[in-house]
């Protein structure tokens, strides 16, 4: 209709572009980390973390949420799941923007590049969020915002390539596929 060239004549005088992802780095020191067996999803006392203990930290972590467990701390009173262990340098990348899978499934093979010589890390991991307020969830249906507007996955991929795939969805969203 009469819309079309007076749209047109908007996006080419405002020149739109697709926005590039943007890209952070930061380095963490002495930072807590779980130990974990990747033949052991639940964990065992003493031994090694359950997937949910890792789920919790990581989200920690990324909020860079305080892991010493102080009482005078107004915002959070966590600690790293036990048994733990303290990574002198761990590396922290986040890309923020609208990616396409094959550039998830990139990165993925990147990060396994790196336990090639000399073997740093016992394990790794990669964590996809959809944006909170997407209208779609898995599987193409409605996503139901509601609280949280959970709708995330987290790849856990160890040395020997073993791997544990993650997901979270909010209580009214169809579960992943």
């Amino acid at each position: 209709g009469a819309e079309g060239p007076t749209l047109m004549s908007y996006f080419s005088k405002n020149q739109i572009q697709a926005l590039k992802p943007k890209i952070t780095f930061s380095t963490l020191r002495d930072l807590q980390c779980p130990v974990l067996q990747s033949n052991d999803l639940q964990g065992k006392p003493e031994e090694s973390c359950s997937t949910e203990e890792l789920l919790e930290w990581l989200g920690a972590v990324l909020n860079q949420v305080s892991l010493d467990n102080k009482s005078s701390s107004f915002l959070s009173t966590y600690c790293c799941p036990e048994p733990n262990t303290v990574v002198e340098k761990a590396f922290l990348c986040t890309i923020t923007g609208f990616i396409i899978p094959e550039k998830i499934i990139q990165l993925l093979e990147q990060l396994c590049c790196y336990f090639g010589e000399p073997k740093l890390a016992p394990w790794l991991t990669l964590t996809v969020h959809g944006f909170a307020d997407s209208p779609v969830s898995w599987r193409e249906n409605e996503h139901g915002f509601h609280k949280g507007g959970e709708n995330l996955y987290n790849f856990v991929i160890f040395r020997n390539l073993d791997y544990w795939l993650q997901m979270a969805v909010g209580a009214h969203d169809d579960c992943p596929p």
